[in-house]
């Protein structure tokens, strides 16, 4: 997948997740920035392993603190 392709579809699940898209940018923390809580993070997985057809494993969300470290996740993972 394009690097181009990754970010509008990370963006998209965001979007799902309920983040205004002002908001969305590569620096934002999920924690501090974004405000997300449990229910925010179990909604964000769920779509994003759903939108990339992936499995994110436990030690790999401990990793994601701001969306910049989601994208390069996502593409090592493509």
């Amino acid at each position: 997948m394009e690097n181009k392709t990754i970010r509008r579809t990370l963006y998209r699940v965001l979007r799902k997740t309920g983040v205004p898209r002002k908001e969305i940018e590569l620096d934002a923390t999920f924690n501090d920035d974004l405000n997300f809580d449990q229910v925010d993070w179990a909604l964000f997985l769920f779509y994003l392993e759903e939108s990339f057809k992936i499995d994110v494993k436990d030690e790999e969300i401990s990793r994601m603190h701001q969306v910049r470290d989601t994208l390069s996740l996502m593409e090592m993972m493509a």
